[in-house]
């Protein structure tokens, strides 16, 4: 059978067909990506839309609001706690200032560090005693016994007792006399014109007041070797000296051995410092200066003060030619004559009693050396002819 004959036209449409379907299918599949696209283009935009960062800021504004808001509540609070402590402590300064006025007297005993404490209920200490600097100490010049007035202030949180504002009399007299009298070491000195008479039956003590007499204001040193009996002169010559009725005796011992301190911490006279002589040099100088300061002090008031050392050997130089200097005879004043022994004499002492070791390991008394004894102007002491009488016993040791 033989197929029938197609048109042209329906030809053409039916292989139009497939295409235009492939071109739908293909467009299709296009528009439908593109939707996806669209979609997921639309997704991206509202997923940036939705991002954190963008979604935060309302966010980081309330927080800055309300941590400024905090901050400014800690601020105000922080504030108000300090102007309350700061009105508290004005409080606590202004109830303190009222105390503080509160006038006080009594008894000054002092400190080994310079410092002191003024007894109100002498000689037991109490909780009420008041404190006193040792920069106070100093400008006033105050020593152990004097009576002193002046305001308190109450004891701060770290302080027990009470401290003293300023000084305003010692034993009666205004504090400002004391004060403007002016440095110790310008006070003009002169030769000592008043001879201390000792009273000892001890031979050597008796040998000294003849043969190397020595008086208020005198700068003495007492040499001699290891065992000529230095610190027992001058334990001797302490006793003798306390006899003296306006004299003040100071002791310090500085370098010695440990069983002299013993002795002389059991005896009437007690050293006001102490140190053998396993401690360093700046102790010892420390020690001693602290004695002699309070010395100098009551020579500058116009009394007499004197000062026995044993021994300027463990001393540095210096701190041993200070101590020797600060003896003097104050012109229209008091005086302050400083005794110490040495191994050697240091240079600038008006009395040098010199003791002789062999005579004093074999028990010959008095241990005198003459030829290494003497007075500077013994005339002003003894007379004219008990410097005489001086001369020719030193010539009789000499031949």
């Amino acid at each position: 059978t033989v197929p029938e004959a197609v048109e042209p036209e329906e030809a053409a449409e039916e292989d139009e067909r497939p295409a235009r379907s492939r071109r739908r299918t293909r467009g299709g599949r296009g528009a439908r990506s593109e939707e996806a696209e669209s979609e997921e283009r639309g997704g991206e935009r509202e997923g940036r839309g939705e991002r954190p960062a963008r979604g935060e800021r309302p966010a980081r504004g309330e927080r800055e609001a309300r941590g400024e808001r905090e901050g400014r509540g800690e601020r105000e609070g922080r504030g108000e706690r300090e102007g309350r402590g700061e009105r508290e402590a004005r409080g606590e300064r202004e109830g303190r200032g009222e105390r503080e006025g509160e006038p006080v007297e009594g008894i000054v005993e002092l400190l080994a560090n310079g410092s002191g404490f003024l007894r109100l209920t002498p000689p037991e200490p109490s909780d009420d005693d008041v404190y006193i600097s040792a920069a106070q100490v100093k400008r006033c010049e105050l020593v152990n016994g004097d009576r002193v007035s002046g305001p308190r202030r109450a004891p701060h949180r770290s302080e027990r007792y009470p401290s003293l504002v300023r000084v305003d009399t010692v034993n009666g007299r205004p504090a400002s006399e004391l004060a403007d009298r002016g440095r110790f070491d310008e006070l003009p000195g002169s030769f000592p014109t008043e001879r201390f008479k000792l009273g000892s039956d001890d031979p050597t003590l008796k040998a000294i007041e003849f043969l190397t007499p020595f008086g208020r204001g005198s700068r003495v040193v007492i040499t001699g070797g290891r065992w000529a009996g230095k610190s027992h002169a001058l334990r001797a010559l302490a006793q003798a000296l306390a006899a003296e009725q306006d004299v003040s005796v100071f002791i310090a011992l500085a370098g010695v051995r440990p069983e002299e301190i013993s002795e002389w911490s059991t005896g009437e006279q007690r050293p006001g410092a102490a140190l053998s002589f396993a401690a360093s040099a700046d102790a010892q100088d420390g020690a001693v200066e602290l004695v002699v300061d309070q010395a100098r002090r009551l020579a500058a008031r116009g009394e007499n003060a004197v000062v026995l050392v044993d021994t300027l050997d463990g001393l540095h130089p210096l701190a041993a030619r200070k101590l020797m200097a600060s003896a003097r005879n104050i012109v229209d004043g008091g005086s302050l004559t400083v005794i110490a022994t040495a191994g050697q004499p240091l240079g600038g002492e008006t009395t040098v009693i010199s003791l002789d070791e062999r005579l004093a390991s074999a028990g010959r008394y008095p241990a005198l050396e003459l030829a290494s004894s003497g007075t500077l102007r013994p005339e002003l002491l003894v007379g004219e002819a008990g410097a005489k009488a001086i001369t020719k016993e030193r010539a009789k040791a000499l031949k």
